[in-house]
């Protein structure tokens, strides 16, 4: 028996305005991804991956269009059911990684699993061992270099073993090699976890490494 998608998303529309002009960012997005399926989401600058990604993960209300995540309709409740279910079964790795420069590698990735009161920090010193810093533990961002930082920002998404992480251009910041690494990492550890994993990048090369690869143009998908 086939079991229902995990993401399924129907006729997204999102636009905004600049002066005078409306620009059209999603045309009437319709797709869906499986447990535990590897998607990249490729296409050039501007064409409405990061809108589409931000959708899809309960970030960005769609002008019209559904999301609905594991059987449960996104935009539908209250926000504090959102940031629930973002917390509980969402991981988020963003370009820019987004780590509190005063806290530690150690204390950064168990952030949200406090907020979330799930957590230890031996599920956080797991996680930081998975992704390879398991002795950078009490180092700060700064401290570190662009990949490891990154790697902190994964083990982060990770801690709380959400269903699927959401990852908006890993690699946007890091050097090829370093990005090649990540995005092996980021496989890897999906994979060993049974966790569904959608990837945002302009990089066509690392698209290709995917399960399956969509490319976004002009707001609809080809």
């Amino acid at each position: 028996m086939k079991s229902s998608p995990q993401l399924v998303a129907r006729d997204l529309f999102q636009s905004f305005r600049m002066g005078a002009r409306q620009i059209e960012v999603l045309r009437g997005i319709s797709m869906e991804i499986a447990h535990n399926e590897a998607v990249f989401l490729s296409g050039a600058s501007g064409a409405g991956k990061t809108t589409l990604l931000y959708t899809l993960a309960g970030l960005e209300r769609p002008e019209s269009g559904t999301v609905e995540f594991e059987g449960r309709r996104l935009y539908s409740g209250g926000s504090t059911m959102q940031a629930r279910l973002r917390n509980e079964k969402m991981g988020f790795v963003f370009q820019g990684y987004f780590l509190l420069p005063e806290l530690t590698a150690l204390e950064n990735v168990l952030l949200p699993a406090m907020i979330a009161h799930r957590a230890t920090r031996s599920d956080a010193e797991e996680s930081l061992a998975a992704v390879g810093l398991g002795d950078r533990l009490q180092h700060l961002p700064a401290e570190l270099s662009g990949g490891e930082q990154q790697r902190v920002a994964i083990a982060r998404a990770l801690t709380n073993n959400p269903d699927i992480v959401f990852a908006d251009e890993p690699t946007g910041n890091l050097d090829s090699k370093t990005g090649d690494a990540i995005i092996d990492l980021l496989l890897n550890l999906a994979r060993e976890r049974n966790t569904t994993l959608l990837v945002v990048t302009h990089d066509a090369r690392l698209a290709a490494r995917g399960d399956r690869q969509l490319h976004i143009a002009d707001g609809v998908l080809g």
